[in-house]
């Protein structure tokens, strides 16, 4: 259930997301005030797909849902803020490695990765990403940083 105001009378209007929303769009109506409007809601945080980390020597597997922005990834350090931090024995990686970011373009979600300055670099697919460059990424990509492998995994 979400709880919002009617933007005529400012009457709380409460609504089930799971059954009042198509195709993000929120249809409401003011039971107060009789205003009719529309919402635009984003999609949840589950739905924008995950990065996996494979399990290796350093590590356990791992998963990190993704956010909308940036997802900044990195070694998991205390005093080190990060959106996913990584917890390995991994010191090839950086404590702020890279970042993964979710936009959305034309109704489609739009997944890239670049580098954060790191001394070991970032490669997708076996290549290195050069400094500043971002690289759009597909379901299943296979992201290096350090000895750590990722995987995309996006929306279904």
């Amino acid at each position: 259930m979400k709880r919002l105001k009617c933007p005529q009378c400012e009457e709380f209007i409460i609504f089930d997301e799971n059954e009042d929303v198509q195709d993000g769009m929120a249809k409401l109506e003011c039971e107060n005030c009789g205003k009719r409007f529309k919402v635009r809601l984003k999609p949840k945080r589950d739905d924008l797909g995950e990065v996996v980390v494979v399990e290796n020597v350093f590590c356990e597997k791992q998963v990190f849902p993704l956010k909308l922005g940036d997802n900044l990834f990195g070694r998991k350090c205390n005093g080190t803020i990060v959106d996913a931090a990584i917890d390995t024995g991994d010191m090839s990686m950086d404590r702020r490695h890279c970042i993964f970011n979710v936009s959305e373009k034309d109704g489609e979600l739009v997944y890239t990765v670049r580098d954060n300055e790191s001394l070991c670099g970032t490669f997708v697919m076996n290549e290195i990403l050069q400094k500043n460059e971002k690289r759009i990424i597909e379901d299943s990509e296979i992201i290096t940083i350090g000895a750590t492998t990722l995987i995309l995994k996006t929306k279904k």
